[in-house]
């Protein structure tokens, strides 16, 4: 599903926020990004999402490079930054239908899916609340029910883990195991090795925006 060569992202000219990365991810596999902060994970997802542009190396994505990779139509991907992103001031039954209306679907089918969304996940409380009202761990959820609207072959998450509470984990946890099926991938960036073993069964190790072995993520002296 992606494979990685020797990507470089510098933000400055003295700083590299990613030094010849180099990885790969299988179909269907979860794998954790796990590092500090600034340490080189949340770059890496931006730059797959295609928010960053890399000065060097290359991204794959099912074997096509990401440059040639069109979300929309070769792709099913979903991304859920740390930051989410909303229309703040209307309402969640309109930022649904927003988002539904952007894909060209036929007005009873938007209902439709918007009906199922607030069943299934049980919004009847908030779908009329303006976005701008809620709380940022109901942001992430929402973040992560809007992409149940289609089959997502490819899932990244950032940072969204810290500081929630058992409560929410749940939540979010039950969500993610409703968006994916046997075929989704899923990459998810944390800076807590707990939240990677929850979520997934392979941990890449980050750190001054390289890759590191466990052993060296964890060693004192280098810091």
């Amino acid at each position: 599903m992606l494979t990685i060569k020797h990507l470089f992202l510098k933000y400055t000219r003295e700083f590299y926020a990613l030094y010849d990365i180099n990885l790969e991810v299988k179909p269907g596999e979860a794998v954790a990004f796990v590092g500090m902060d600034d340490s080189g994970k949340t770059s890496l997802l931006r730059a797959i999402a295609k928010l960053e542009k890399p000065q060097k190396g290359e991204i794959y994505l099912k074997d096509r490079p990401l440059k040639k990779v069109n979300f929309r139509t070769d792709i099913s991907a979903g991304y859920v930054p740390s930051s989410p992103v909303f229309l703040e001031n209307k309402t969640v039954y309109e930022n649904f239908k927003y988002i539904l209306s952007e894909r060209k679907l036929p007005p009873e089918e938007i209902e439709n899916k918007i009906n199922e969304a607030v069943i299934d996940f049980s919004l009847e409380k908030i779908k009329d609340e303006k976005v701008a009202n809620l709380s940022i761990e109901e942001k992430y959820i929402l973040s992560l029910i809007r992409l149940s609207f289609r089959k997502l072959d490819f899932l990244m998450i950032d940072n969204i883990f810290d500081h929630l509470s058992e409560f929410y984990l749940e939540i979010i946890d039950e969500i993610i195991d409703k968006l994916k099926t046997p075929q989704t991938t899923l990459v998810l960036a944390t800076t807590d090795e707990k939240i990677a073993n929850r979520f997934c069964k392979r941990k890449i190790y980050f750190k001054n925006g390289s890759i590191v072995s466990q052993a060296d993520y964890y060693d004192k002296s280098e810091n």
